[in-house]
Protein backbone atom coordinates (compact mmCIF):
# COMPACT_ATOMS: atom_id res chain seq x y z
CA UNK A 1 0.00 0.00 0.00
CA UNK A 2 1.18 3.36 -1.21
CA UNK A 3 2.01 6.34 1.57
CA UNK A 4 -1.07 8.00 -0.48
CA UNK A 5 -3.60 5.46 -0.52
CA UNK A 6 -2.65 4.44 3.16
CA UNK A 7 -3.76 8.36 3.77
CA UNK A 8 -6.89 8.13 2.01
CA UNK A 9 -7.54 4.87 3.70
CA UNK A 10 -7.23 6.41 6.86
CA UNK A 11 -9.32 9.67 5.98
CA UNK A 12 -12.40 7.22 4.82
CA UNK A 13 -11.94 4.90 8.31
CA UNK A 14 -12.14 8.37 10.40
CA UNK A 15 -15.34 9.74 8.47
CA UNK A 16 -17.13 6.19 10.42
CA UNK A 17 -15.81 7.38 13.78
CA UNK A 18 -19.00 8.85 16.11
CA UNK A 19 -18.70 12.32 17.87
CA UNK A 20 -19.32 10.46 21.22
CA UNK A 21 -19.23 6.85 22.74
CA UNK A 22 -21.95 4.43 20.83
CA UNK A 23 -23.96 3.63 23.51
CA UNK A 24 -27.51 3.58 25.46
CA UNK A 25 -29.30 3.70 22.24
CA UNK A 26 -32.90 4.55 21.95
CA UNK A 27 -33.70 1.33 20.23
CA UNK A 28 -32.13 -1.56 18.91
CA UNK A 29 -32.16 -4.85 16.87
CA UNK A 30 -30.74 -7.39 15.03
CA UNK A 31 -30.86 -9.26 11.62
CA UNK A 32 -29.09 -12.48 11.29
CA UNK A 33 -27.29 -12.12 8.10
CA UNK A 34 -27.49 -14.82 5.26
CA UNK A 35 -23.58 -16.36 4.70
CA UNK A 36 -20.88 -14.26 3.25
CA UNK A 37 -23.19 -10.81 3.57
CA UNK A 38 -21.27 -7.88 2.81
CA UNK A 39 -22.75 -4.76 4.27
CA UNK A 40 -20.45 -2.17 2.13
CA UNK A 41 -21.33 -3.89 -1.11
CA UNK A 42 -25.31 -4.17 0.11
CA UNK A 43 -25.71 -0.31 1.41
CA UNK A 44 -22.86 0.90 -0.75
CA UNK A 45 -25.36 2.31 -3.60
CA UNK A 46 -27.23 4.19 -1.14
CA UNK A 47 -23.88 6.76 -0.26
CA UNK A 48 -23.63 9.13 -2.25
CA UNK A 49 -19.73 9.84 -2.30
CA UNK A 50 -17.40 9.40 0.23
CA UNK A 51 -18.11 12.73 1.85
CA UNK A 52 -22.24 11.68 1.75
CA UNK A 53 -23.12 13.91 4.58
CA UNK A 54 -26.75 11.18 5.29
CA UNK A 55 -24.38 7.87 4.35
CA UNK A 56 -21.55 6.45 5.40
CA UNK A 57 -20.87 2.90 4.65
CA UNK A 58 -18.09 0.96 5.55
CA UNK A 59 -16.86 -2.79 5.66
CA UNK A 60 -17.92 -3.52 8.76
CA UNK A 61 -20.35 -0.73 10.10
CA UNK A 62 -22.95 1.78 8.23
CA UNK A 63 -24.48 5.04 9.31
CA UNK A 64 -27.55 6.11 8.01
CA UNK A 65 -29.46 9.16 8.95
CA UNK A 66 -32.96 10.30 7.87
CA UNK A 67 -36.36 11.06 8.95
CA UNK A 68 -39.35 8.69 9.72
CA UNK A 69 -42.65 9.46 10.37
CA UNK A 70 -41.70 9.79 13.72
CA UNK A 71 -39.08 12.26 12.80
CA UNK A 72 -35.31 11.83 12.76
CA UNK A 73 -33.21 9.18 13.67
CA UNK A 74 -29.78 7.80 13.11
CA UNK A 75 -29.11 4.34 12.33
CA UNK A 76 -25.93 2.58 13.05
CA UNK A 77 -25.44 -0.96 11.51
CA UNK A 78 -22.89 -3.72 12.50
CA UNK A 79 -21.63 -6.53 11.51
CA UNK A 80 -20.59 -9.35 13.97
CA UNK A 81 -18.80 -12.34 12.54
CA UNK A 82 -20.06 -15.44 14.51
CA UNK A 83 -17.59 -16.64 17.16
CA UNK A 84 -14.71 -19.24 15.32
CA UNK A 85 -16.35 -21.83 17.76
CA UNK A 86 -19.95 -21.51 16.39
CA UNK A 87 -18.64 -20.65 12.98
CA UNK A 88 -16.97 -24.10 13.19
CA UNK A 89 -20.14 -25.94 14.13
CA UNK A 90 -22.05 -24.08 11.82
CA UNK A 91 -20.08 -23.34 8.40
CA UNK A 92 -23.08 -21.39 6.78
CA UNK A 93 -24.02 -19.09 9.49
CA UNK A 94 -23.58 -15.35 8.81
CA UNK A 95 -22.91 -12.41 10.77
CA UNK A 96 -25.42 -10.87 12.87
CA UNK A 97 -26.22 -6.91 11.63
CA UNK A 98 -26.69 -5.42 15.00
CA UNK A 99 -28.65 -2.16 14.88
CA UNK A 100 -29.37 0.68 17.21
CA UNK A 101 -30.69 4.15 16.26
CA UNK A 102 -31.03 7.26 18.35
CA UNK A 103 -33.87 10.13 18.37
CA UNK A 104 -37.64 10.16 18.02
CA UNK A 105 -37.83 7.94 14.88
CA UNK A 106 -35.48 5.73 15.99
CA UNK A 107 -37.96 2.95 16.86
CA UNK A 108 -38.74 3.14 13.12
CA UNK A 109 -35.47 3.49 11.53
CA UNK A 110 -35.52 -0.43 13.52
CA UNK A 111 -38.44 -1.76 12.60
CA UNK A 112 -37.35 -0.62 8.86
CA UNK A 113 -33.61 -2.39 9.18
CA UNK A 114 -34.04 -5.77 7.70
CA UNK A 115 -35.38 -4.12 4.56
CA UNK A 116 -32.59 -1.71 4.55
CA UNK A 117 -30.54 -4.81 4.84
CA UNK A 118 -32.14 -6.45 2.01
CA UNK A 119 -33.53 -9.25 4.20
CA UNK A 120 -36.84 -9.47 1.37
CA UNK A 121 -34.16 -9.42 -1.69
CA UNK A 122 -34.50 -13.29 -3.04
CA UNK A 123 -31.55 -14.39 -5.65
CA UNK A 124 -33.06 -17.93 -5.73
CA UNK A 125 -34.57 -17.82 -9.26
CA UNK A 126 -31.50 -16.03 -10.41
CA UNK A 127 -29.73 -18.47 -9.24
CA UNK A 128 -31.54 -21.52 -10.38
CA UNK A 129 -31.84 -19.59 -14.26
CA UNK A 130 -30.13 -16.44 -15.50
CA UNK A 131 -27.07 -16.86 -13.81
CA UNK A 132 -26.06 -19.87 -15.98
CA UNK A 133 -25.99 -17.68 -18.85
CA UNK A 134 -23.53 -15.21 -17.42
CA UNK A 135 -20.08 -15.11 -18.96
CA UNK A 136 -17.58 -17.19 -16.34
CA UNK A 137 -15.81 -14.12 -15.29
CA UNK A 138 -18.85 -12.70 -14.38
CA UNK A 139 -20.53 -15.94 -12.53
CA UNK A 140 -17.75 -15.63 -10.42
CA UNK A 141 -18.91 -12.24 -9.35
CA UNK A 142 -21.92 -13.84 -7.76
CA UNK A 143 -19.76 -16.71 -6.23
CA UNK A 144 -17.08 -14.77 -4.40
CA UNK A 145 -20.56 -12.41 -3.45
CA UNK A 146 -23.00 -14.77 -2.48
CA UNK A 147 -24.25 -12.72 0.33
CA UNK A 148 -24.48 -9.36 -1.47
CA UNK A 149 -28.36 -8.16 -1.07
CA UNK A 150 -30.30 -5.37 -2.91
CA UNK A 151 -31.67 -2.51 -0.25
CA UNK A 152 -35.01 -1.71 0.17
CA UNK A 153 -35.30 1.74 2.04
CA UNK A 154 -39.24 2.40 1.42
CA UNK A 155 -38.58 5.91 1.81
CA UNK A 156 -39.19 7.22 -1.77
CA UNK A 157 -38.92 10.99 -1.89
CA UNK A 158 -35.55 10.76 0.24
CA UNK A 159 -34.11 8.82 -2.49
CA UNK A 160 -35.55 10.91 -5.19
CA UNK A 161 -33.75 14.18 -4.86
CA UNK A 162 -30.34 12.87 -4.89
CA UNK A 163 -31.16 10.92 -7.98
CA UNK A 164 -32.59 14.10 -9.83
CA UNK A 165 -29.43 16.02 -8.83
CA UNK A 166 -27.53 13.49 -11.12
CA UNK A 167 -29.69 13.86 -14.18
CA UNK A 168 -27.74 15.13 -16.73
CA UNK A 169 -25.07 16.43 -14.73
CA UNK A 170 -21.08 14.64 -14.00
CA UNK A 171 -20.91 12.57 -10.83
CA UNK A 172 -18.69 15.40 -9.61
CA UNK A 173 -21.21 17.67 -9.98
CA UNK A 174 -24.20 16.02 -8.68
CA UNK A 175 -22.59 15.09 -5.36
CA UNK A 176 -21.56 18.80 -4.96
CA UNK A 177 -25.17 19.75 -4.97
CA UNK A 178 -26.32 17.19 -2.88
CA UNK A 179 -23.62 17.96 -0.20
CA UNK A 180 -24.16 21.54 -0.06
CA UNK A 181 -28.21 20.93 0.56
CA UNK A 182 -27.58 18.36 2.98
CA UNK A 183 -25.43 20.00 5.13
CA UNK A 184 -26.52 23.61 4.62
CA UNK A 185 -30.00 22.84 5.00
CA UNK A 186 -30.42 19.59 6.99
CA UNK A 187 -30.84 19.10 10.27
CA UNK A 188 -27.72 17.59 12.58
CA UNK A 189 -28.26 13.95 12.72
CA UNK A 190 -29.51 13.09 16.54
CA UNK A 191 -27.22 10.68 18.51
CA UNK A 192 -23.73 10.22 17.90
CA UNK A 193 -23.16 10.23 14.16
CA UNK A 194 -20.06 10.88 13.02
CA UNK A 195 -18.90 14.59 12.15
CA UNK A 196 -20.78 16.57 9.88
CA UNK A 197 -23.32 14.10 9.55
CA UNK A 198 -26.91 15.60 8.84
CA UNK A 199 -30.82 14.71 8.13
CA UNK A 200 -31.28 15.79 4.78
CA UNK A 201 -33.60 18.61 3.73
CA UNK A 202 -37.26 17.38 3.78
CA UNK A 203 -39.76 18.91 1.35
CA UNK A 204 -40.99 21.51 3.43
CA UNK A 205 -37.31 23.18 4.09
CA UNK A 206 -36.53 22.31 0.09
CA UNK A 207 -39.59 24.72 -0.78
CA UNK A 208 -37.87 27.40 1.21
CA UNK A 209 -35.00 27.54 -0.37
CA UNK A 210 -34.11 30.81 -2.17
CA UNK A 211 -32.75 31.08 -5.87
CA UNK A 212 -29.34 31.93 -4.62
CA UNK A 213 -28.67 28.81 -2.74
CA UNK A 214 -29.89 27.12 -5.58
CA UNK A 215 -27.12 28.56 -8.01
CA UNK A 216 -24.83 28.12 -4.82
CA UNK A 217 -25.25 24.64 -5.14
CA UNK A 218 -25.03 24.78 -8.91
CA UNK A 219 -28.86 23.04 -9.27
CA UNK A 220 -29.92 24.40 -12.22
CA UNK A 221 -33.44 25.39 -13.06
CA UNK A 222 -34.53 22.11 -14.67
CA UNK A 223 -33.76 19.88 -11.72
CA UNK A 224 -34.41 22.77 -9.28
CA UNK A 225 -37.99 22.63 -10.91
CA UNK A 226 -38.00 19.21 -10.86
CA UNK A 227 -37.34 18.65 -6.91
CA UNK A 228 -39.97 21.46 -5.69
CA UNK A 229 -43.09 19.88 -8.36
CA UNK A 230 -41.88 16.39 -6.19
CA UNK A 231 -41.48 18.24 -2.61
CA UNK A 232 -45.17 19.26 -3.62
CA UNK A 233 -46.37 15.91 -4.19
CA UNK A 234 -44.10 14.35 -1.34
CA UNK A 235 -46.98 12.96 0.68
CA UNK A 236 -48.05 10.98 -2.44
CA UNK A 237 -45.04 10.35 -3.57
CA UNK A 238 -43.97 8.61 -0.50
CA UNK A 239 -47.43 6.83 -0.39
CA UNK A 240 -45.20 4.49 -3.23
CA UNK A 241 -42.98 3.29 -0.59
CA UNK A 242 -45.69 0.77 0.14
CA UNK A 243 -46.65 -0.40 -2.86
CA UNK A 244 -45.45 -3.87 -4.51
CA UNK A 245 -43.63 -3.53 -7.99
CA UNK A 246 -46.17 -5.21 -9.55
CA UNK A 247 -48.35 -2.05 -8.82
CA UNK A 248 -46.20 -0.33 -10.96
CA UNK A 249 -44.94 3.05 -8.33
CA UNK A 250 -42.11 3.75 -10.69
CA UNK A 251 -44.94 4.30 -13.58
CA UNK A 252 -46.59 6.19 -11.25
CA UNK A 253 -43.40 8.15 -10.14
CA UNK A 254 -42.86 9.67 -13.73
CA UNK A 255 -46.48 11.20 -13.71
CA UNK A 256 -44.72 13.96 -12.45
CA UNK A 257 -42.77 16.34 -14.88
CA UNK A 258 -39.09 16.16 -15.09
CA UNK A 259 -39.04 12.34 -13.82
CA UNK A 260 -38.69 10.07 -16.54
CA UNK A 261 -37.73 6.85 -17.19
CA UNK A 262 -34.18 6.61 -15.84
CA UNK A 263 -34.83 8.61 -12.69
CA UNK A 264 -38.15 6.23 -11.84
CA UNK A 265 -35.42 2.98 -12.34
CA UNK A 266 -32.42 4.69 -10.09
CA UNK A 267 -34.87 5.64 -7.44
CA UNK A 268 -36.57 1.97 -7.18
CA UNK A 269 -33.04 0.40 -7.19
CA UNK A 270 -32.82 2.15 -3.79
CA UNK A 271 -36.45 2.50 -2.35
CA UNK A 272 -37.82 -1.42 -3.51
CA UNK A 273 -34.68 -3.42 -3.86
CA UNK A 274 -36.01 -3.72 -7.65
CA UNK A 275 -34.22 -6.54 -9.24
CA UNK A 276 -35.01 -5.45 -12.50
CA UNK A 277 -34.63 -1.74 -12.65
CA UNK A 278 -32.57 -0.60 -15.61
CA UNK A 279 -31.13 2.68 -15.77
CA UNK A 280 -32.22 3.17 -19.73
CA UNK A 281 -30.66 6.92 -20.37
CA UNK A 282 -27.94 6.31 -18.48
CA UNK A 283 -24.67 8.34 -20.25
CA UNK A 284 -22.33 5.41 -19.55
CA UNK A 285 -24.27 2.10 -18.56
CA UNK A 286 -24.96 1.09 -22.15
CA UNK A 287 -21.67 1.97 -23.64
CA UNK A 288 -20.67 -0.36 -20.57
CA UNK A 289 -22.82 -3.37 -20.73
CA UNK A 290 -22.12 -3.48 -24.32
CA UNK A 291 -18.19 -3.00 -23.54
CA UNK A 292 -18.68 -5.85 -21.02
CA UNK A 293 -20.84 -8.22 -23.01
CA UNK A 294 -19.72 -8.07 -26.37
CA UNK A 295 -16.37 -5.83 -26.23
CA UNK A 296 -18.04 -3.32 -27.59
CA UNK A 297 -19.90 -0.25 -27.32
CA UNK A 298 -24.10 -0.24 -27.79
CA UNK A 299 -26.74 2.20 -27.48
CA UNK A 300 -29.72 1.87 -25.03
CA UNK A 301 -31.80 -0.83 -27.31
CA UNK A 302 -28.71 -3.02 -27.95
CA UNK A 303 -28.31 -2.66 -24.12
CA UNK A 304 -31.44 -4.35 -23.47
CA UNK A 305 -31.24 -6.69 -25.91
CA UNK A 306 -27.98 -8.21 -24.39
CA UNK A 307 -29.95 -8.04 -21.05
CA UNK A 308 -32.95 -10.08 -22.29
CA UNK A 309 -31.84 -13.14 -21.58
CA UNK A 310 -31.80 -11.83 -17.51
CA UNK A 311 -35.17 -10.57 -17.80
CA UNK A 312 -36.64 -9.98 -14.25
CA UNK A 313 -32.56 -10.00 -12.38
CA UNK A 314 -31.03 -6.90 -14.89
CA UNK A 315 -30.02 -4.58 -11.86
CA UNK A 316 -28.84 -8.31 -10.21
CA UNK A 317 -26.45 -8.44 -13.39
CA UNK A 318 -25.74 -5.06 -13.71
CA UNK A 319 -24.85 -5.02 -9.91
CA UNK A 320 -22.61 -8.02 -10.38
CA UNK A 321 -20.50 -6.80 -13.68
CA UNK A 322 -19.98 -3.68 -10.53
CA UNK A 323 -18.34 -5.95 -8.23
CA UNK A 324 -16.15 -7.56 -11.04
CA UNK A 325 -14.25 -4.08 -11.59
CA UNK A 326 -14.36 -4.09 -15.29
CA UNK A 327 -13.68 -0.66 -16.85
CA UNK A 328 -14.73 0.20 -20.38
CA UNK A 329 -12.38 1.94 -22.37
CA UNK A 330 -12.01 5.93 -21.71
CA UNK A 331 -12.12 7.88 -24.50
CA UNK A 332 -11.53 12.01 -24.65
CA UNK A 333 -10.34 14.20 -21.72
CA UNK A 334 -12.16 14.04 -18.32
CA UNK A 335 -15.16 17.11 -18.10
CA UNK A 336 -13.88 19.80 -15.74
CA UNK A 337 -17.18 21.51 -14.34
CA UNK A 338 -17.35 25.39 -14.56
CA UNK A 339 -18.19 26.87 -11.39
CA UNK A 340 -20.27 30.20 -12.39
CA UNK A 341 -20.77 31.61 -9.22
CA UNK A 342 -18.30 34.36 -8.92
CA UNK A 343 -19.40 35.29 -12.47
Amino acid sequence: MTSSTRRASLAGADLLVPTGPVDAPDAEGSWSAPPGFELRSTLGVLQRGTHDPCTRVGADRAWLCFATADGPATLLATADLPPAAEAADHPAAGPVIRLRAWGPGAASAIATGPALLGAGDDWSGFDAGPRALLPGWIAEARRRHPGLRLPSTGRVFDALVPVVLEQKVTTIEARHAWRYLASRFGEPAPGPAPARMAIAPGPHRLRRIGGWDWHGARVDDSRRRTILRAAEAASGINRLGALALGEDPGRKLQSIPGIGPWTAAETLQRTHGHPDAVSVGDFHLASYIGHALTGRATDDAGMLELLAPYAGHRQRVVRLLGLTGFRKPAFGPRLAPLDHRGR
